[in-house]
């Protein structure tokens, strides 16, 4: 099985030199080893996201000579496996993980329901 590398960026601002560093250290890696990269959007922050900062990563990716995989994963398509894997842990664990939870919701600028 090749192995699997991965570019994941949160579109809440321009890529910067570390972001061009991990994504063509992680893009020579899956070439050199025969491997797969993959391009997962983090856009999970609703507050700060923008579709403008989305397509100047696809832009700067580009530019860069950086071919992904597709489909690109959008994190915030998948708020209903969150929540699913929340109810199990929430079930086997109870309150002590509902409260790390509730603490994580407080804590972060995530807009979804949990």
């Amino acid at each position: 099985m090749p192995p699997v590398f991965r570019f994941a960026p949160s579109p809440n601002g321009f890529l910067h030199l570390g972001h061009a560093y991990s994504a063509l250290l992680n893009s020579d890696l899956a070439r050199a080893s025969g491997g797969r990269l993959l391009l997962r959007i983090e856009d999970i922050d609703t507050v700060r996201c923008r579709p403008e900062f989305e397509a100047a990563i696809y832009q700067d990716l580009a530019w860069l000579g950086i071919a992904w995989e597709a489909p690109v994963r959008r994190q915030s398509r998948h708020f209903a496996d969150y929540r699913a894997a929340i109810d199990k842990l929430s079930a086997r664990f109870g309150h002590a993980h509902n409260h790390t939870v509730e603490l994580t919701r407080q804590n972060t600028n995530f807009v979804f329901a949990l």
